[in-house]
């Protein structure tokens, strides 16, 4: 090997070196930083599945507290789950405690209990849509319009008719049962219910010998 070779690999070496010592604290950090993001981010799953299970336990107690005679002690249980943050097990125990209620002949409790559903939790719209029909059945049809006025599910406009038809507002029902059919099905058994509704409010399903 050349004089002149190992003076470049020698001149290399020394870049090499002032460079390590220049940047090495860097390096070093970014090479720690890299670890605590590695470590931390198993760290949270962890945490997140111990969060998980542990939100389990409550809901399996707040269930089998539903399924019990106490339903007040039951409210007590969904209560303290939702004070744990608005999971998915929160919610669930909230719609079974309301149908519990419900067949318990607690219609004012079902509602209040639905109604404590949070606005942003993804399970409000089947909340407010369960609400809507003890409301249809309390005699309080307005309430129900109002409360549905922003779905569009079929089966949101489907309740929603009930409600105008209950208020008189037979028009407006037809309207809102034509609506729904729209989105069903032909071979849904439901949309033959909400076609027999909307006959009995005066209207003509569509496809109908009438209709054509």
């Amino acid at each position: 090997m050349a004089i002149d070779d190992l003076l470049d690999e020698h001149e290399q070496g020394e870049r090499v070196r002032t460079w390590l010592k220049n940047n090495g604290a860097g390096l070093l950090g970014g090479i720690a930083l890299g670890l605590a993001l590695i470590f931390g981010w198993k760290w949270w799953g962890q945490h997140r599945e111990q969060q998980a299970q542990a939100g389990y336990g409550d809901y399996a107690a707040a269930v089998k507290a539903i399924g019990g005679t106490d339903l007040r002690a039951a409210q007590d249980k969904v209560s303290a789950l939702q004070k744990n943050g608005d999971s998915v097990y929160a919610q669930l125990a909230v719609l079974q405690l309301a149908q519990a209620q419900v067949k318990a002949k607690q219609p004012d409790a079902a509602l209040a209990t639905l109604k404590a559903m949070p606005a942003d939790a993804a399970m409000k719209p089947y909340a407010d849509l369960h609400a809507a029909r003890l409301l249809n059945a309390a005699g309080k049809p307005e309430d129900a319009i109002k409360l549905l006025a922003a779905y569009d599910s079929s089966s949101a406009l489907e309740v929603r008719g009930d409600a105008l038809v209950l208020a008189g507002k037979q028009d407006q029902a037809r309207e809102t049962y034509l609506k729904a059919l729209t989105s069903m099905d032909v071979a849904s058994p439901q949309r033959r219910l909400v076609e027999v509704k909307l006959t009995n409010a005066g209207g003509t399903p569509p496809g109908s010998a009438e209709s054509i």
